[in-house]
């Protein structure tokens, strides 16, 4: 059951306008890959699609896939993750959470289900064929792109012109974002959030620095309200 929080959350801030209305209807009544699967086995549990849209947000966070904590709450991020997530942008939970200055588009928007060794599977291929190019279309006004794990970076990088070089790894391309961010929208590539992921932030401190610095200045810049012009 969801708290009276979380519903709060949920249901605040609607996306506005009427193609991403549109689109934001579409996705939550999405059950392609429980009833029609395109790639691969049908889906063993009921679709729960989570998306974060509105047509006046100017940073995304571009995520990979919903886990089982997701999926039973439908609140992106609300664990562990997204408390060093939310440090790493120097954003408070209500900021994060404000659709219309946030949005959050994973590559799968369902909960894809476990691995035979309980790890999650990847985001299932449907959601990016059926939804994403349609979805990003309809969301001109960001500027800055934050792409967490390999299958958001692949495709924001791509879908913007900026393929990633094969054979690229993660901490290179993560060190040499200014060479692949390009002209707005910005695309800043992110290691998870995950707290498995401390060894790699140990062994890279120039992260903090050299990253999450201008990070921070995007995610203040793009989600402060603009001053009025003095008379």
């Amino acid at each position: 059951m969801k708290s009276p929080q979380t519903a709060r959350l949920l249901t605040s801030d609607a996306p506005a306008g009427d193609e991403l209305n549109r689109l934001y209807g579409e996705v939550k009544a999405c059950r392609i890959c429980r009833d029609a699967p395109r790639f691969g086995p049908p889906m063993p549990h009921d679709p729960a699609p989570v998306m974060h849209v509105s047509t006046t947000a100017r940073l995304l966070i571009a995520s990979q896939a919903p886990g089982i904590r997701v999926h039973n709450s439908g609140l992106p991020f609300n664990d562990a993750s997204g408390d060093r997530l939310r440090d790493w942008m120097g954003l408070d939970r209500e900021t994060f959470y404000d659709r219309t200055r946030v949005a959050i588009v994973p590559m799968g928007f369902c909960f894809p289900g476990h691995t035979a060794d309980k790890g999650d599977l990847p985001p299932r291929r449907e959601c990016r064929e059926t939804w994403h190019d349609k979805i990003f279309a309809a969301l001109p006004q960001i500027e800055t792109i934050l792409a967490i794990g390999a299958h958001a970076q692949t495709y924001h990088f791509a879908r913007l012109g900026r393929p990633i070089p094969k054979g690229m790894g993660l901490s290179e391309l993560v060190r040499n974002w200014r060479d692949f961010a390009g002209e707005r929208p910005f695309v800043i590539a992110l290691p998870h959030p995950s707290w498995r992921n401390s060894g790699w932030l140990k062994r890279n401190p120039w992260f903090e620095a050299d990253v999450l610095s201008v990070v921070r200045e995007e995610a203040r810049r793009l989600t402060t309200a603009p001053q009025p012009s003095p008379e």
